[in-house]
C-alpha cells in the first residue's frame, strides 16, 4: 500500500503505532474475547484506563493538584456555551479575543447568555496579517473571564504568547494546540480542547479548570454541560464516549515515548520551519502571515494562481497527500501538521510543491 498523508486540521492523523495497539483491541481486549468499545465505563477495567489516561496527560501537561481533568463530549463548540453557563456568575459581561473565525463563533455564542465584549487584536501591515501582543489587548475590568484562542486552525495564526493577566480568569480554546508544546498551566484558569486534532479521535474534549471554579454555573445550565456535575462523577455522569477515551490515552502514551513536549516542539518547530521556507522561497506559493504569528499546526498558503488550485489538489492526492484544501471561509490551501504527522509526510508535500511548481510556473 502506498504512504498516504493525512493533511486535514480535523479529523487528524493519529500516530501509526497508536493504531496498531488500537487494532488488537479493537476485536480482542487483552484476551477478554470482549472489544474494547463494548466495555461498560462502569466496570474495574475501564474506569483504570480512564485513571492511567488522567495521570499520562497530567504528567505530559504538568498539571497541578489544585486543577480537575475533566473528559467531556460535545466538542468545542459545546465548550462555546459550557464556558458563559459555568463562569459568569453575576456578571453580564465577558471579554473576547477575537483574533480569527474560531474566537469569533466562541464571541457570537456567549452573547447567548451575556453581553460579551469583542476585542479585535488582527491588524495588516504591508500586507502582512499580524496579532496584536498580549499587553495591547484592551481588556474591560469588569469582565468576567478572558477568552482567546491561541491557533487559528483556519487563519493560519497563532499567539505564541501566554496571557498573564493580575485578578483575571483566563480561558483558552487550546483544540488545535494542546500537546504540541509545553505551557504553564498556572497561567490560565480554564483550558478546554475538542480531541480531533492532538489527542485522538473525534467525540471527546477535555476540559481543565481550576478546582475552585467549579461552583459558578447558573441554574440553566444542563447537566451534561456544568462542570461540578461532571466533576463530582468523574467525568461519567452519563456514558462516555469509551473508545475515544481509551483511544486518546494510547496518544498520551505514545507522547510520552517520544520523550514528551520538549521533544514533540522540537519535531513540530522542524516540520513547519521546512514548509515556511519552501513558501517564502517561491514566487508560486504565498503565506501572507508575519512570522512571530505563523501557526506550526496549520500553514496556510496560496497560489499565485488560483486557477491551479483544482489541479493541484487533484495531483497532491494522486501522490497521497491528502485533504489540503483551505477552509471554504478563506479559500486557498492549508497543511495541517498536528503531531502525528511525520517529518516524512511534509519533505514528500514540499517535494511535490517543487515539481508542481516546475510544471506550471
Amino acid at each position: 500500500m502506498n504512504v498516504v498523508y493525512n493533511f486535514s486540521a480535523g479529523p487528524a492523523m493519529i500516530p501509526k503505532d497508536v493504531l496498531y495497539e488500537a487494532q488488537k483491541d479493537l476485536r480482542n481486549w487483552k484476551k477478554s474475547n470482549f472489544s474494547i468499545m463494548e466495555i461498560s465505563h462502569r466496570s474495574e477495567t475501564f474506569i483504570q484506563i480512564a485513571l492511567e489516561a488522567e495521570r499520562d496527560l497530567r504528567e505530559l501537561l504538568k498539571i497541578p493538584d489544585w486543577f480537575k481533568v475533566l473528559f467531556c463530549q460535545g466538542g468545542a463548540r459545546g465548550q462555546f456555551s459550557a464556558v458563559p453557563m459555568n463562569l459568569l456568575g453575576n456578571s453580564k459581561t465577558a471579554d473576547y479575543i477575537n483574533s480569527g473565525y474560531w474566537s469569533n463563533c466562541a464571541f457570537i455564542e456567549a452573547k447567548k447568555y451575556c453581553t460579551p465584549k469583542s476585542i479585535l487584536i488582527r491588524k495588516n501591515d504591508d500586507k502582512k496579517e499580524s496579532l496584536l501582543s498580549i499587553n495591547q489587548w484592551k481588556i474591560n475590568k469588569n469582565s468576567a473571564y478572558i477568552h482567546y484562542c491561541p491557533n487559528e486552525t483556519i487563519d493560519g495564526l497563532c499567539i505564541h504568547e501566554e496571557p498573564v493577566f493580575e485578578k483575571k480568569i483566563i480561558v483558552g480554546d487550546f483544540s488545535s494546540v494542546i500537546l504540541s508544546r509545553p505551557i504553564n498551566i498556572n497561567n490560565y484558569d480554564l483550558i478546554y480542547a475538542s480531541a480531533q486534532k492532538n489527542i485522538g479521535p473525534a467525540g471527546i474534549t477535555i476540559i481543565i479548570i481550576r478546582e475552585n471554579l467549579l461552583k459558578h454555573s447558573s441554574n440553566i445550565t444542563p447537566s451534561i454541560l456544568d462542570y461540578q456535575k461532571i466533576s463530582e462523577n468523574n467525568s461519567m455522569f452519563n456514558t462516555p464516549p469509551t473508545f475515544s477515551w481509551y483511544l486518546s490515552g494510547l496518544v498520551f502514551k505514545w507522547l510520552k515515548k517520544q520523550g514528551g513536549l520538549k521533544e514533540i516542539e522540537k519535531s513540530n518547530q522542524k516540520k513547519s520551519d521546512l514548509l515556511y521556507k519552501k513558501i517564502d522561497a517561491s514566487d508560486f506559493y504565498i503565506n501572507n502571515i508575519d512570522n512571530k504569528n505563523r501557526s506550526q499546526m496549520n500553514v496556510v498558503f496560496n497560489l499565485i494562481n488560483p486557477k491551479l488550485n483544482a489541479i493541484f489538489l487533484k495531483e497532491a492526492s494522486k501522490l497521497g497527500l491528502n485533504y489540503l484544501r483551505g477552509h471554504a471561509a478563506v479559500g486557498g490551501m492549508r497543511a495541517s501538521i498536528y503531531n502525528a504527522m511525520p517529518l516524512e509526510g511534509v519533505r514528500s508535500l514540499i517535494e511535490f510543491m517543487s515539481y508542481f511548481e516546475n510544471q506550471y510556473g
